[in-house]
């Protein structure tokens, strides 16, 4: 009988000290691990960065269009003598040129 409780005692420990370890090995590289995915946090990878100034291209694609489609609106109004459609085409025309130059060109085929 004595000796079946010493095997399991004997087995208990070691797997006692196997939880141990694991345990000591879990507290060293937890600053390790907490460092790392602070520092991947904290940065944008490439295709993040590409990501975002795509986005933010369409942005302003759409809102180029949208004053495009304004200004001829604007611009048949004042053609028809609208004096207040004509101030607002000048505007849109001034906020369409603002925006050109940040939209890259086409290459021609």
């Amino acid at each position: 009988m004595r000796g079946v409780s010493l095997t399991i005692v004997a087995g208990c420990s070691l797997l006692v000290s196997g939880c141990i370890a694991k345990t000591a090995v879990d507290v060293v590289t937890l600053p390790v691990k907490a460092a790392s995915k602070g520092v991947d946090m904290m940065t944008t990878s490439q295709s993040e960065a590409d990501e975002k100034r795509g986005r933010a291209l369409r942005k302003r694609e759409a809102k180029l269009g949208k004053l495009e489609r304004q200004y001829r609106k604007q611009s048949a109004k004042c053609d028809a003598g609208d004096r207040s459609a004509c101030a607002e085409a000048r505007n849109s025309y001034d906020e369409i040129q603002a925006i050109l130059p940040t939209i890259p060109q086409e290459p021609e085929r």
